[in-house]
């Protein structure tokens, strides 16, 4: 295996090694699998019927249903359950994938610590891991060039998929993110609805 490369094994076996030292976000009478469980099954990925127009290869997010679609061709696409930005705060329209990155760090915005004054304490950045908020990997949100602050990202909050709960981007749980990653290029197409 790769150094760098996630893999879900890797992800799975590095939940469990936290949650077993007790460093894990999860109440303690939670295992990684019972959150998994939490997660309301119609979010649970899943390859779905697509009639729309896109190509193959575009995600497609869908901000009222909490759904993002990877078209795939010949009228199918795998659907996530996702969890999307409160107050509508959520970009809209089309944007590309200008990065992607594994185990990615974080950072407030600033306009995230004035609408939460609490996140001030985290301005100078999280370094990646499982008690990052962007969680196993994250896809970054292009327009013109320019880096949108919106992503597809992972969640140490597993449970919070089908909300509308973060601060305008897109979470997906960590096995759906890295399957997510793998699919998709730098370069893709991404169209929020």
């Amino acid at each position: 295996m790769e150094k760098d490369r996630i893999t879900r094994r890797v992800l799975v076996l590095g939940s469990l090694a936290l949650f077993a030292s007790g460093c894990s976000s999860l109440r303690s009478a939670d295992s990684p699998q019972s959150a998994r469980t939490r997660i309301d099954p119609r979010y649970r990925r899943q390859e779905v019927a697509y009639y729309g127009g896109e190509s193959p290869g575009t995600i497609v997010v869908n901000t009222e249903e909490r759904y993002l679609y990877y078209v795939q061709g010949g009228g199918s696409a795998v659907r996530y359950g996702i969890g999307v930005g409160e107050e509508g705060r959520t970009l809209k329209g089309r944007a590309k994938i200008g990065r992607k990155a594994e185990w990615p760090s974080w950072t407030p915005t600033a306009n995230m610590i004035r609408r939460k004054p609490h996140l001030a304490q985290y301005a100078g950045g999280v370094s990646g891991g499982l008690h990052n908020p962007l969680g196993a990997a994250a896809l970054y949100l292009y327009q013109g060039g320019n880096d949108t602050m919106f992503r597809l990202h992972g969640t140490n909050e597993p449970w919070t998929i089908g909300q509308a709960v973060s601060s305008g981007c897109i979470r997906l749980t960590n096995d759906d993110i890295v399957d997510l990653y793998s699919r998709t290029p730098v370069g893709a197409t991404v169209l929020i609805i």
